[in-house]
């Protein structure tokens, strides 16, 4: 079994060099596995490299919306398990055809085990909702579309 000081001190050397790494151009994300060690680090606002598939029993990831539309989307402040109501017998925060405005509830997102209210970024009648309750969402992913 490998010494936890000697393990601890060899993950911190590798995440200063990967994210001295990080630091040039053109670089957003950078994995290496060494020995028992697996260390990912990826700049801010960087897409992910890949997604792996999920494993059976678990939440499948929720397609994104496709390019081009011209309406607006409030889209995941962060990645969790989007939910479309506060409990399995609560209604829904809005159906399609819902009028929001910027501030109102439009879902939760949990993540590390906290719930996390999701506010509309702007105004307007629900045109389609792109993520169904209980689905992964990735952050900056578009949840909702709205008619302006």
């Amino acid at each position: 079994m490998p010494d936890p000081k000697k393990l601890r001190a060899d993950a911190n050397a590798l995440v200063a060099e990967l994210l001295q790494r990080l630091g040039g151009e053109g670089v957003h994300e950078l994995e290496v596995k060494r020995g028992p060690l697996r260390v990912r680090v990826s700049k801010e606002g960087a897409p992910p490299a890949r997604v792996a598939p999920p494993a059976i029993g678990s939440t499948t990831v929720a397609a994104e919306a496709p390019a081009g539309t011209d309406y607006p989307t409030v889209n995941a402040p962060l990645t969790g398990i989007f939910y479309r109501s506060p409990s399995p017998q609560a209604p829904a925060f809005i159906q399609v055809g819902s009028q929001v405005n910027q501030g109102d509830v439009i879902g939760l997102i949990e993540a590390m085990k906290l719930f996390n209210e999701i506010r509309a970024t702007a105004s307007g009648k629900v045109r389609r909702i792109i993520v169904e309750s209980g689905q992964l969402v990735r952050a900056r992913q578009p949840i909702i579309e709205l008619e302006p």
